[in-house]
């Protein structure tokens, strides 16, 4: 089997060899044992209903995602409620609600680091809405 080199999520080198294949594209080891939160949000208010579910493996996660699209009434979808696949550090399986606030915890330090790097480096700060 070839190795691919990819970069890791700290940005170094890293190398992987695809386990298979989904819609043409390699799906790497770590796609596989990869945990995805499934992410309800709306489009047009930008809500979030947070995390769905926990899943793990990539195409375990797509799949679970077009049975909660095939699922949706379409005057859901009409309102403008969607679900996004993120991969995530989080335990696949984990209670919903706990996820969410896992997730959300995660998005607040983000979020400070990035503006204290602004704040340091003299880039303007981004604006909230």
């Amino acid at each position: 089997m070839p190795v691919r080199k990819v970069q890791a999520e700290d940005g170094h080198p890293a190398t992987s060899r695809p386990s298979s294949t989904y819609n043409g594209d390699p799906l790497t080891i770590d796609d596989s044992r990869a945990s995805y939160a499934l992410i309800r949000h709306n489009v047009r208010t930008y809500v979030s209903a947070g995390v769905v579910e926990v899943i793990q493996g990539r195409q375990n996660a797509e799949a679970v995602m077009r049975e909660f699209q095939n699922r949706q009434s379409p005057p859901d979808a009409h309102e403008g409620w969607r679900y996004f696949l993120e991969k995530t550090g989080l335990r696949a399986g984990m209670d919903p609600v706990q996820a969410t606030d896992a997730r959300q915890r995660d998005l607040e330090i983000r979020e400070s680091k990035e503006l204290a790097n602004h704040a340091t480096s003299g880039a303007p700060a981004m604006h909230h809405r």
